[in-house]
């Protein structure tokens, strides 16, 4: 079985409704980066911190997977499908993808301040000061904020090189280094990239766009290139 490997992004979200960093009118529209995305962040004012993921949480647990979602759910009968990919959202898991693998940390998880391997499942969307780890530590949300390194990015590098077919969804590749995956996929196997926007990258021969958003280029992705593929 031909090992697909795939990175998504927020445009495979937003189908569903969750705000990404470039939607007007969004959530991220009220607040910056700076102020709730970094560790300095976090030492500053910790309840805003606290605030801006809570709101996040309650607004990703109304929404539902999409057709993209079910989509590369569907290739499991046929490839062996890993998914790396920037979204912090539990979409691909609830759509029923069962190897994925989250590069900025997982919304509905919780970590300890102190010790960095003690991660919590979370059972409400909120998250509060004097919530502690076992330890007694404040919990912080479980993500990778700007300034901090990415602990995944290794596994992810070494699943990439092991791709036989390589696919990029809904992400612009401007985010590194995530963007660098596509540099590590073997020479040769092809690379599939859907977004309505053609990324500005070095082209490679074995490079297709499809500039599509991410529900409608899966069904072209299916139907032009992958059921001749198998």
């Amino acid at each position: 079985m031909k090992k697909l490997v795939v990175l998504s992004g927020a445009g495979i979200s937003a189908e569903s409704g969750i705000s990404t960093f470039r939607d007007n009118n969004g959530l991220w529209d009220n607040y910056r980066i700076e102020d709730v995305a970094t560790p300095e962040a976090w030492i500053r004012n910790q309840e805003l911190v606290l605030d801006f993921y809570n709101q996040r949480r309650k607004q990703a647990a109304d929404v539902k997977p999409n057709a993209a979602h079910y989509a590369l759910v569907e290739l499991e009968k046929d490839y062996d499908v890993s998914i790396i990919t920037q979204n912090v959202d539990n979409l691909h898991e609830i759509a029923g993808s069962t190897k994925v693998f989250h590069l900025h940390g997982e919304l509905f998880k919780s970590r300890s301040t102190k010790n960095a391997d003690l991660v919590y499942q979370m059972t409400s969307w909120e998250l509060k000061t004097g919530d502690l780890c076992e330890e007694g530590s404040q919990l912080r949300p479980h993500i990778v904020w700007f300034g901090e390194e990415v602990p995944m990015m290794e596994t992810a590098v070494e699943i990439t090189e092991e791709a036989d077919i390589f696919l990029v969804i809904g992400t612009s590749l401007a985010v590194y280094p995530a963007a660098g995956l596509v540099h590590y996929v073997p020479a040769g196997k092809p690379i599939y990239i859907i977004d309505p926007a053609k990324p500005d990258i070095n082209l490679k021969r074995n490079m297709t766009f499809i500039q599509e958003k991410a529900t409608t280029g899966m069904e072209t992705l299916i139907k032009k290139f992958l059921l001749e593929d198998k």
